[in-house]
């Protein structure tokens, strides 16, 4: 049985669902999230056709044509007829498609009561495998017509836009967030956090390098619009060209930069360098610079500032130098690996033409990144953090005396302490002290005693004497009178005499 949630801050308390409902809720989100995406595509395709110029509209035609802008959504390049492709996809299409995938795999985790990191791969196979499904389907079914794509590569690749995306949806409600900062450590967390701002940065940055070219270059942007139709249809088509394509020039900006610089066929440009030539006939790409002007140099400086800001943003991270140093690698890390993805994403091939291809160094850009923030965030990082305090020099211990018997009391006296270090080996020497008194005593008692019966018997000596040499008859006729009334001393045999022989007779006769 599903226990309670906390996860958001709030108890959630999960439905009881049996396995062929919990089947079901999974289906119905799988199959709802590539319908409503496949059926968005059909929308702004119909609304293309329906507003141009001369433009056959049918609904069978729009429902075909949505296949191929179904895969383009999940970023799955296709091929025409030769060997041309269009590899150089929008990434707004894709970004709006995971968006809704999320959304459905949120929705729902959230109405089976799915709480647990383990549980959320029933969302996000059903929905990857879904997409999966549809793409390899629709790949099959173009075969070899004039657009066309290979079926492996429709597969997985719309398994893992649609993965990911249902991936990032469950994280939160799922407490996969939880599970992954718990085994980050606060100072790779900390590290994280200042890459992902540097690179919100970088992004503003290459936005507004962008609308700036824009501004600068109206004049030429509505020339561009103008001179290709009169009509609302057509102007609208390429008003959603130059949208779609939008992050990907946001992410050239990016690259130019920070001085990786992107190319379209024989044109390419960086801060430092400037290669001139025929571009599109795009809207968009009315901002780029027609010549080389000498004060973009100067944006190099914008990432060299922004990695300083990277170090004092980790400059108290801990009083360890080394600890901040690796807080802004984690951080340069950070950057360089999404800005790697974006520039692989952003380019591509073109067909065939003049303009083929359209590239975005991801390789040179992820280098540059982590250079910029790391080299001088970690210069600030050193130098404005706190400095480890320095431990006292340690001291040669201190030999311990006994104190003599008399300063120790005295001290316990002063101090008032119960107890000290000796007090043990004072009370045994009390002990000894009082022994040797009371044997002492002991033997002078014993001395006394002694003397006391010798005394005792020189007197009693002295006495008989006396009494013998006044009347020495009576002396001798003197004799108890139990004596003379038995003839026998009243004396009580010995019944076990020591040396074993028989009981004497008082008499003088054996018994």
């Amino acid at each position: 049985m599903l226990q309670p949630s906390t996860h958001g801050g709030t108890d959630v308390r999960p439905p009881e669902f049996s396995r062929p409902e919990r089947v079901r809720v999974l289906v119905m989100t799988a199959a709802g999230s590539v319908v409503i995406g496949y059926a968005a595509v059909a929308a702004l395709l119909a609304l293309i056709a329906a507003t141009a110029t001369n433009a056959a509209f049918s609904t069978t035609g729009v429902l075909t044509a949505a296949a191929p802008g179904w895969l383009v959504a999940h970023h799955v390049p296709l091929r025409f007829e030769g060997s041309a492709q269009l590899g150089v996809l929008p990434l707004l299409p894709t970004a709006l498609l995971m968006l809704l995938a999320g959304r459905a795999a949120a929705g729902a985790a959230d109405r089976l009561g799915l709480y647990e990191p383990l549980q959320a791969r029933g969302v996000v196979f059903c929905i990857a495998g879904a997409h999966a499904i549809t793409g390899g389907t629709i790949a099959l079914l173009m075969g070899d017509g004039p657009v066309r794509a290979t079926p492996a590569v429709a597969f997985f690749g719309c398994a893992a836009v649609s993965g990911v995306a249902a991936t990032i949806g469950v994280a939160q409600r799922c407490g996969l967030v939880e599970v992954l900062i718990d085994r980050i450590d606060p100072v790779a967390r900390r590290g994280m956090r200042a890459g992902l701002l540097a690179l919100f940065v970088l992004g503003g940055l290459g936005s507004l390098l962008v609308a700036l070219g824009l501004a600068f270059s109206w004049t030429t942007t509505s020339g561009l619009f103008a001179g290709a139709d009169s009509t609302f249809g057509v102007g609208l088509g390429l008003f959603l060209l130059c949208l779609g394509y939008l992050p990907n020039a946001v992410v050239a900006a990016l690259s130019y930069v920070v001085g990786a610089g992107f190319s379209i066929g024989p044109v390419s440009m960086t801060p430092t360098r400037f290669v001139g030539g025929d571009v599109p006939a795009v809207p968009l790409l009315a901002a780029l610079p027609e010549a080389r002007l000498g004060f973009l140099s100067g944006l190099l400086l914008l990432p060299l500032v922004l990695g300083g800001v990277v170090g004092w943003y980790c400059r108290k991270i801990s009083d360890r130098p080394s600890t901040r140093l690796r807080a802004v690698l984690v951080a340069g890390v950070t950057v360089a690996v999404v800005s790697l993805v974006l520039a692989a994403t952003a380019g591509g091939n073109l067909g065939d033409g003049p303009f083929n291809p359209v590239t975005v160094p991801a390789g040179l850009l992820s280098v540059l990144v982590l250079g910029w923030i790391v080299v001088p965030g970690s210069f600030v990082a050193w130098f404005a953090g706190p400095r480890p305090k320095r431990a006292p020099a340690a001291e040669a211990p201190a030999v311990e005396q006994i104190p003599d018997e008399d300063e120790a009391v005295a001290e316990d006296a002063e101090e008032g302490e119960d107890y000290d270090e000796y007090e043990d080996y004072e009370d045994a020497d009390e002990e000894l002290a009082l022994e040797d008194e009371l044997a002492e005593e002991f033997e002078e008692s014993e001395d006394d005693y002694d003397e006391l019966l010798d005394e005792t018997d020189e007197a009693a000596e002295d006495e008989l004497d006396e009494d013998f040499d006044d009347d020495p008859e009576d002396a001798v006729d003197e004799t108890p009178a139990d004596v003379e009334e038995t003839g026998e001393p009243d004396v009580e045999p010995d019944d076990d005499p020591d040396d074993g022989s028989p009981e004497p007779d008082l008499t003088g006769k054996a018994r």
